[in-house]
C-alpha cells in the first residue's frame, strides 16, 4: 500500500490521541480521513446535496450507532486512576458526539405505500440506542432487519426485538446470509427454533429470510449486497440502496465489489482510528485512500473507537475539502440525513 506523506503526517492533536493506548492492546493497525460538520438534515439527490424543506415527505438515514463493539466511553478508561482518556471523558457527558454505541443505521423509506423502517444490524447496545433515538424520531415499528455479519455487535440485540413483537407488531423479518444464519442457530438457537421455548415464555418472533450476494427487495427498496472482507477469510456484507453505499465492517474491498460502488453519492464506511488500520477494520488513512478510489460525492465514516475525537478529527479533515475537494467527515449517533431513494 502506498501512503502519501500528507497522510503520514498527523497533526499533533491527533497524534496525542493515538498515544493514548491500552497496554493490553495487541491490534496491528494502519491509516484513513474526514471533513466539515454536517447540519442535522441534508438532502441527497442526483442534483447534489443541499438543505431540504422539513415539510417535504422524504426518506431518511438515521445513524442509530457509530461506535465499536465495546462502545464509547469505555468503562476501563473512566475507572483508570492513573490515565485520563480525553475522548471517553468527553463521551461520558450526555449529548457529546463522541458517545457512540454499536454501529447501525435505520433507513426510513417513504414511497407510495407509506413509510417503512428498515434497520441494518441490531448489536449488543441496540436497545439502549433505540431507547434514545426511536422516541426522538417517532420510530414505532420495525419493518425489517438486515444483517451485515454475525459478530455480537451486529446480532447481539436480536433478543431485544421481543419488545416489538410482544407489544407493537406480530413479527419482524430478518434478512441474513446463510453463513451468518448458521451462527445464529448456535448463538440464538431459541429464536431460530422456537419449539425449545418453555411454554408461556415470550421471545422475539422473527421470520428469517436467506440472502445471497445478489440484489433483493425489502418493501419495494432494492438492496445490493457489497461483499467485503472483515479480517482474513471472514466475509461481511455492505449494502447499496439507491445511490447510498453502506460498508460498516471492512479490512479489504475485493476487486469485484468496486463496480457495485460506481456513481455512489453517499458512502458510509468503516474508519476505526486516526492513524492506522487493524486486521479487521480500516483506519482513517486507508479509508481515505478508498474514498479517493471510489469517488463518492460525500463520505461519512462510522465505527470509530475512542482514539477518534469527533471535533478534532473533523477539524483536521476540513482541510481536505479545501485542499482536495474531498467531502468526508465523521458521523455520530443520532445523525439524520434526508435522502431520495
Amino acid at each position: 500500500m502506498v501512503v502519501t506523506s500528507s497522510i503520514r503526517l498527523l497533526p499533533s492533536s491527533l497524534t496525542s490521541l493515538v498515544h493514548h493506548r491500552s497496554p493490553y492492546s495487541r491490534r496491528l493497525l494502519r491509516p484513513s480521513s474526514i471533513s466539515f460538520p454536517l447540519s442535522p438534515i441534508h438532502s441527497l439527490s442526483s442534483n447534489g446535496i443541499g438543505e431540504v424543506d422539513s415539510h417535504v415527505d422524504q426518506s431518511q438515514v438515521i445513524f442509530i450507532g457509530t461506535g465499536t463493539s465495546e462502545g464509547i466511553p469505555r468503562v476501563s478508561c473512566l475507572t483508570n486512576p492513573s490515565t485520563k482518556c480525553p475522548v471517553c471523558t468527553k463521551a461520558a457527558k450526555p449529548g457529546d458526539k463522541n458517545r457512540r454505541l454499536n454501529t447501525s443505521i435505520l433507513v426510513r423509506h417513504s414511497n407510495g405505500t407509506g413509510t417503512h423502517n428498515i434497520l441494518i444490524d441490531a448489536g449488543k447496545f441496540f436497545y439502549h440506542s433505540a431507547l434514545q433515538w426511536f422516541p426522538k424520531f417517532g420510530i414505532r415499528t420495525l419493518d425489517a432487519v438486515i444483517i451485515t455479519h454475525s459478530h455480537a455487535d451486529a446480532i447481539g440485540g436480536l433478543d431485544d426485538l421481543r419488545d416489538w413483537t410482544n407489544n407493537v407488531q406480530p413479527s419482524i423479518p430478518i434478512y441474513v446470509a446463510k453463513r451468518d444464519f448458521e451462527v445464529m442457530k448456535k448463538t440464538h438457537y431459541y429464536l431460530v427454533d422456537t419449539s425449545v421455548i418453555i411454554p408461556g415464555a415470550a421471545v422475539s418472533a422473527l421470520q428469517f429470510n436467506s440472502i445471497s450476494e445478489e440484489p433483493f427487495f425489502v418493501h419495494g427498496l432494492k438492496f445490493t449486497p457489497l461483499p467485503v472482507w472483515h479480517g482474513q477469510g471472514y466475509r461481511s456484507l455492505g449494502f447499496r440502496f439507491g445511490n447510498i453505499c453502506y460498508i460498516s465492517d471492512v479490512s479489504e474491498i475485493p476487486e469485484e465489489t468496486y463496480p457495485l460502488l460506481k456513481d455512489c453519492e453517499l458512502l458510509i464506511m468503516d474508519a476505526l482510528r486516526p492513524d492506522r488500520s487493524s486486521a479487521t477494520h480500516f483506519g482513517l488513512p486507508r479509508a481515505l485512500e478508498e474514498v479517493r478510489k471510489i469517488q463518492p460525492k460525500r463520505t461519512l465514516f462510522t465505527g470509530m473507537m475512542h482514539l477518534m475525537d469527533h471535533e478534532e478529527v473533523n477539524d483536521y479533515l476540513t482541510k481536505l475539502l479545501e485542499s482536495e475537494g474531498l467531502d468526508a467527515q465523521l458521523s455520530y449517533d443520532g445523525l439524520c440525513i434526508a435522502v431520495r431513494l
